[in-house]
């Protein structure tokens, strides 16, 4: 098992203001560094956005999925899966969304106004899979941190952009306490020197079979 890496946890500059590089741009990093895939997670317009809010919410989703867009014409040119998910952010902490597409994106514009908990019901309800992302990091613009065992279904408990190891060393330590799933991520902007992310034993077909060889444990963490 394992000979089939992808990245779970990227951004792009199409959409995330923190990032770096355009989704092209990821895509040949990812080829290059040996990936099969990525799922491109951009921050979603309650994070850290550089999508204008004045916009209509068609005309914002639209933007939202450029880097994605544009990620996965380059990764059909040259041979690496990109699939879509994106990054929510609810105060401090921050969830990982797979399995949902653009079209139910533009259907749910009312996503705003939900909390934790109902995104939970909402995202499993449509078929998705909710991962807390990086859930015991420090930093300055985190100003609490605070769990959510029973609205999500998996842990990070191994991202590359965090400061220090004991922050996923205490991620594991609390997706093992409450019997959660486990996923890695780089956390990628662009700039990484290291990278992290999921192996699998088979090429994955779409991000349905993510999902589903996520929640059968077939798969493995990257310890880079």
């Amino acid at each position: 098992m394992g000979s089939f890496r992808y990245e779970t946890h990227l951004h792009t500059k199409e959409a995330s203001a923190c990032a770096m590089v355009s989704g092209y741009e990821q895509a040949r990093r990812y080829k290059e560094a040996g990936y099969t895939g990525i799922v491109v997670t951009d921050h979603f317009f309650n994070g850290n956005t550089c999508i204008p809010s004045d916009l209509s919410w068609e005309r914002r989703v639209d933007q939202f999925r450029l880097g994605f867009e544009n990620a996965r014409e380059e990764g059909e040119r040259i041979g690496l899966s990109v699939f879509f998910g994106w990054e929510a952010k609810y105060g401090s902490q921050e969830f990982l969304i797979y399995g949902l597409d653009i079209p139910w994106l533009k259907k749910h514009p009312e996503i705003m106004s939900w909390t934790v908990e109902e995104q939970y019901r909402r995202v499993r309800e449509a078929g998705g899979l909710v991962v807390h992302a990086h859930p015991f990091r420090e930093r300055d613009y985190i100003k609490e941190i605070r769990l959510f065992p029973d609205a999500v279904d998996a842990v990070e408990v191994i991202n590359i952009g965090n400061d220090k190891k004991e922050f996923d060393e205490k991620a594991k330590e609390y997706a093992e306490q409450h019997k959660l799933l486990m996923t890695a991520g780089t956390d990628s902007h662009g700039y990484e020197k290291r990278r992290s992310g999921v192996s699998f034993d088979h090429k994955l077909t779409d991000i349905d079979d993510f999902i589903r060889s996520i929640k059968s444990g077939k798969y493995k963490l990257i310890q880079d």
